[in-house]
């Protein structure tokens, strides 16, 4: 052995001993990723059976049922024959893949008030089916023989008992089965015509009852088994057993303790006037497991004897309100009535009362029913309440509903938090192990940043997203596999590749589309300067630097169709390129997009177009309009929830505010918080002629058109003698109108030889007449 080998040898053998004692003391090994790793890179076949053995061992000790660890024990049997602990374990639980053994010794059913022809077809049915069943039974009585020995060998004695009792009842079902092969040829051989010997039909009969009382009686080793398996851990087990939820954890194992003191107390006799209430407000975000605590909040009632069903229904507004009056009543109390004894869980419960619900509306009456039938003296204190949602939504609920409110302590008030990467790589491999899978460390790299571009809003669906990641991940895994057989290593890990998104190939980058528009030279300077510190920034965070906080917002000024919104939407791609921004989208949105015509209304317009915004760019254009003097104007209410999120959101939200600079200025000036967020000012200046002229030139070309140099010279000299409005807007305006103006010109020409070729240019006459319009 070199020193390599040596080395190696020497690793293996200590990973082992640690592997063994995290084994012992938690009975499986929490990164069995590393196990499986080492085991696809051995090559002794002593060690691969020992590592299989380990991974086996820990995969039994969080299911006793896992099929994937005896196809590993039986792996490691294979490839160290002399391997006791692999045979020990697979001794312990390789008899339940007889369960199915005699299920063939089925016949159908004899009677002696059928024909001749009929009794004689059956007789026959008995004898093969009889013949069949004997013919492999020997080999199994060995097999069993042999497997009762290796349980004496082993000193199983509970092995040793389960094995002799399968043993005896194969034999007695050997026997009997024998011995009704026999009935079965004489009772067959005795029909002659219609008549036949009883004693015959009698013997027959008595040993298919045997052999019947044989096979329920295996059948009752296994159903035994079963049990012992099924026997559950309680559910306040399961809860702490959860990936992360530390405090929901504390609170639920209060609560929980708590019930049990006040039973205790009942049984001793003291008096409990005022009983702790069971109805439950549970918040959180998507796929933070609401509904999940809201079962075993049920199964925890049950359990402790406070209620006396462990079943929950689970409903939501489509279930509840009605669609004409009458019909909302009747369909709460139907719920309610199916809850007695359990919990009714009501799903996104603020839906039921709308905002601006109108009278055709029932959500309140739902509500209002609801309250009714948890105080009322028929159905109070004969179920438990648990509404749950999302926290904002829930909280405004709520509030605009008291009578609701008083019913559910502020104790009983359970915020379910986002889950953090860590916990979420957590749940994902335990949703990877539920499907037999190895996440690779590497893997868990690409899962987090996987995580970090799904992460962009409240609307993040936590373990739900990171279970779709996963299943994903599996999917890609099987539709790229090309070979028709591996080994079963090959099988189980997902590595960096299955996770890794396929990107969309951009047909420019944010640096080729700035550098392909028009003018705008000193603003190009500007904007690049800002994104190589941005990339600067970006680096040193990386590399563990201090970072120089990033400002980002900015304000764009100048006169209309400088360019403002197209650079808004290449500052977004730059922005998404740089790692900064996870969409990198642009929303563009004006006053009309967040004033509303009532109090409380411009506040949730503008939180909605923030939300859409999030994880790219808000694009507010002629944004001094929301600047109003005007009595009741709800201008300054946007302003004051704009400063309030971008605070909120931070580098998740970049906002750009545009407009004529002085009015912008104004804007600025009229609150505080809002010019102290704005460090960045980018000024479009008009475009000159020449760069209005190029871009009608570029426009034309965009659709295979070409300005000829008589009418481009025209053009330009028009264009310094004239002050047109609108920049580049106006240039593509007019060369739309120049496109129709040739229309016109070509078709009023008739069997015009060179139409092709003239369709093609525009000429000084089309500028003229697209000018004459403008």
């Amino acid at each position: 052995m070199n020193l390599k080998q040596q080395e190696k040898h020497l690793l293996s053998s200590e990973q082992i001993v640690q592997w063994e004692r995290e084994l012992n003391e938690t009975g499986f090994i929490r990164n069995p990723s590393q196990l499986v790793a080492a085991i696809s890179h051995e090559s002794n076949p002593v060690t691969s059976s020992k590592l299989l053995t380990l991974a086996a061992l820990s995969r039994l000790g969080r299911n006793s049922e896992d099929s994937l660890a005896f196809v590993w024990l039986d792996k490691a049997i294979k490839l160290d024959p002399e391997n006791q602990r692999a045979k020990e374990f697979m001794i312990r639980s390789d008899w339940k893949k007889l369960k199915d053994l005699l299920d063939p010794l089925s016949f159908p059913p004899i009677r002696e008030t059928d024909n001749r022809t009929a009794k004689k077809k059956t007789a026959e049915q008995y004898i093969e089916i009889c013949q069949s069943f004997l013919t492999g039974v020997d080999a199994q009585l060995q097999k069993l023989q042999d497997d009762l020995d290796l349980t004496v060998k082993l000193a199983n004695q509970d092995a040793y008992l389960t094995y002799h009792q399968l043993h005896d009842l194969l034999a007695a079902a050997n026997e009997e089965t024998s011995s009704l092969l026999k009935a079965a040829e004489e009772y067959d051989q005795s029909i002659t015509g219609v008549f036949h010997t009883s004693t015959f039909y009698d013997e027959l009969k008595l040993h298919l009852s045997r052999v019947e009382d044989i096979k329920q009686k295996w059948q009752q080793l296994f159903v035994e088994a079963a049990e012992i398996i099924t026997a559950s851990e309680n559910a306040l087990d399961q809860l702490n057993n959860m990936i992360g939820m530390a405090s929901v954890k504390k609170r639920v194992n209060d609560f929980y303790r708590f019930l049990k003191y006040q039973k205790q107390r009942k049984k001793l006799g003291f008096q409990v006037k005022d009983e702790l209430s069971l109805n439950m407000i549970l918040t959180g975000n998507p796929g933070t497991g609401k509904t999940t605590l809201a079962r075993l909040l049920a199964k925890i009632y049950h359990e402790l004897g406070v209620l006396p069903r462990a079943e929950v229904i689970e409903t939501d507004r489509s279930q509840l309100v009605g669609s004409f009056v009458g019909q909302t009543e009747e369909n709460v109390r139907a719920v309610v009535e199916r809850s007695i004894g359990g919990v009714l869980f009501i799903d996104e419960a603020y839906s039921l009362k709308r905002v601006g619900q109108t009278g055709n509306d029932y959500g309140q009456a739902a509500i209002d029913t609801l309250v009714s039938l948890m105080t009322g003296h028929e159905y109070g204190g004969k179920f438990a309440v648990i509404l749950a949602g999302y926290p904002d939504e829930m909280r405004s609920f709520l509030d605009a509903n008291p009578g609701l409110r008083s019913r559910f302590p502020q104790s009983n008030f359970i915020h379910l938090p986002d889950y953090s990467n860590e916990e979420l790589t957590l749940i994902a491999e335990a949703a990877a192990a539920d499907n037999d899978y190895f996440i690779t460390e590497e893997s868990k790299i690409e899962i987090g940043r996987r995580l970090d571009q799904e992460r962009v809003d409240d609307s993040f669906g936590n373990a739900r997203t990171v279970r779709d990641i996963v299943l994903d991940a599996i999917f890609k895994k099987g539709a790229d596999n090309r070979e028709e057989e591996a080994d079963i290593l090959e099988y189980m890990f997902l590595n960096p590749a299955d996770f890794r998104l396929e990107k969309d190939e951009a047909p420019e980058s944010a640096n080729e589309q700035l550098e392909r528009l028009i003018g705008l030279e000193p603003l190009k300077g500007e904007l690049k300067s800002l994104i190589s510190f941005v990339k600067m920034q970006q680096f040193r965070r990386k590399n563990g630097l201090p970072a120089v906080p990033i400002q980002l917002h900015s304000v764009f000024t100048g006169n209309p169709g400088t360019g403002k919104t197209t650079v808004a939407k290449i500052y977004a791609a730059f922005l998404k390129e740089c790692g900064i921004l996870k969409r990198g989208h642009l929303i563009v949105a004006s006053r009309a997009d967040f004033v509303a015509g009532y109090v409380g209304q411009t506040a949730g317009k503008t939180k909605k177009k923030i939300k859409e915004s999030l994880g790219g760019v808000l694009f507010i254009d002629e944004a001094y309009s929301l600047l109003s003097n005007s009595a009741g104007d709800f201008g300054k209410e946007v302003i004051d929830t704009l400063v309030d999120e971008m605070t909120k959101h931070n580098e998740n939200l970049v906002v750009i505010l545009a407009g004529y600079p002085n009015e912008m200025n104004q804007l600025l000036e009229s609150n505080p918080g809002l010019r102290s967020r704005f460090k960045k000012f980018f000024h479009f200046p008009d475009y000159s002629a020449v760069e209005l002229l190029e871009i009608m030139s570029s426009h034309a070309e965009s659709y295979q058109y070409q300005i000829t140099e008589e009418a481009g010279n025209w053009l330009l000299q028009t264009l310094e003698e004239t002050v047109f409005k609108g920049n580049g807007r106006f240039a593509t305006n007019l060369v739309d109108e120049m496109i129709q103006a040739q229309a016109s010109r070509l078709m009023a020409v008739e069997g015009d030889e060179h139409l092709f070729e003239s369709s093609m240019f525009l000429d000084v006459e089309d500028v003229k007449t697209a000018l004459n319009k403008m």
